[in-house]
């Protein structure tokens, strides 16, 4: 059997549900290291939970459709995420684990992960979308708004330099 890396689960291990201080979310996109550095900052000695989408592509007709869900490469590629972002985190010092998400709804999936764990900081990095795009896949970062008034959410598009759209 081969060895896990720290924070990769396999099918059926129990979701970790351990309080933590921050939650890094990313919608697939590799993390940066300046979503990683503000995560580490914000953590102030708690632990970190990372936290990828491996998205849905949509639905048949309403019924549950296996051709749309994503495939074993695209879930390795999130897991490589995830995995790489737990031992940058290491390296600051900060405990860290993580997990990837299946979902259509990133923003949903985000909130909820962080409502679960008790975060108080969300640092956020999202792909630079055009208005067409974000309104038919919705905007994780105004999802995550809404539904998590009191919590700090750091916004972060991808390709930026530090800071982004950040919220404190």
């Amino acid at each position: 059997m081969a060895a896990r890396l720290p924070g990769r689960r396999l099918r059926g291990d129990p979701k970790p549900t351990a309080p933590v201080g921050v939650v890094l979310a990313t919608e697939g996109c590799p993390l940066s290291p300046a979503a990683v550095d503000e995560a580490a900052r914000l953590a102030g000695g708690a632990t970190v939970a990372v936290v990828s989408i491996a998205r849905i592509h949509g639905s048949a007709l309403g019924l549950p459709n296996p051709g749309l869900l994503p495939s074993r490469r695209e879930r390795e590629e999130q897991r490589d995420i995830v995995a790489g972002a737990i031992e940058a985190l290491q390296r600051y010092g900060v405990q860290a684990d993580g997990e990837v998400v299946v979902t259509r709804n990133a923003g949903r999936a985000f909130a909820r992960v962080a409502t679960l764990r008790g975060a108080s900081h969300v640092v956020l990095e999202t792909r630079a979308l055009g208005r067409i795009r974000r309104l038919l896949e919705g905007d994780p970062a105004g999802t995550v708004r809404r539904r998590l008034p009191g919590v700090n959410l750091v916004h972060i598009r991808a390709g930026s330099s530090v800071g982004g759209d950040a919220r404190r």
